[in-house]
C-alpha cells in the first residue's frame, strides 16, 4: 500500500485508528482500515484483460486512470456471484497504482478499539490465513480484517 507499514501493534495501532470500511463477500463480512481506500464505487464497465489470471476481472477508467480490478470472490476461494448480482469497488492505492476490490456490498465505516481486534484463528483455511491480519466480534457476526498488501501479492491471491 502507500505506506508500507511494519506489523509491529504500534504501526497495526495506526492502521486501525479511524476504522474500517466493512463489505460483504457471500455472507461474509471484512474489512479494511479507512486509512487505506481510495474511494469506493458503484459497479463499473470492466474490461477484460486477455490471459490475466482468472482473480483479475479486467481494467477500468477511474477518471483517466486505469485500475486493475481484483474480483476478491476469486481470490479468497468464494463461489463465483450470480451474472446479475451487483458489485460494488472498494479502491485502494498502491504505491502508484490502483486496484479496485470487486466486492458484493459496501457497510459502514466500523470505529474499534484496537484491543478488539482479536487475532486469526488458527483454523483459517488456505488464502483466508495469508490474508487476515485479525477479527471483531459485532453484533452481525465476524468482521474479518483484510491485509490488503497480502490480498495482491500473496501466492495464492496474486494479482500481478
Amino acid at each position: 500500500m502507500t505506506q508500507h507499514l511494519d506489523h509491529d501493534g504500534e504501526s497495526r495501532a495506526r492502521l486501525h485508528e479511524d476504522g474500517f470500511v466493512t463489505f460483504r463477500l457471500a455472507n461474509q463480512w471484512l474489512g479494511v482500515p479507512v486509512i487505506l481506500i481510495q474511494e469506493v464505487l458503484t459497479a463499473e464497465a470492466v474490461s477484460a484483460i486477455p490471459r490475466s489470471p482468472s482473480q483479475v476481472a479486467g481494467f477500468l477508467n477511474l477518471r483517466g486512470q486505469i485500475v486493475t480490478a481484483v474480483d476478491l470472490r476469486t481470490c479468497l476461494g468464494l463461489p463465483s456471484r450470480a451474472d446479475d448480482q451487483q458489485v460494488m469497488n472498494v479502491v485502494v492505492r498502491d504505491g502508484e497504482e490502483l486496484f479496485s476490490l470487486i466486492v458484493d456490498q459496501v457497510g459502514d465505516v466500523v470505529e474499534v478499539d484496537d484491543g478488539r481486534v482479536e487475532p486469526a484463528p488458527p483454523t483459517l483455511p488456505g488464502v483466508w490465513k495469508e490474508v487476515c491480519t485479525g477479527v471483531v466480534r459485532l453484533d452481525e457476526g465476524l468482521l474479518v480484517i483484510l491485509d490488503v498488501d497480502q490480498v495482491l501479492g500473496s501466492e495464492s491471491a496474486r494479482v500481478a
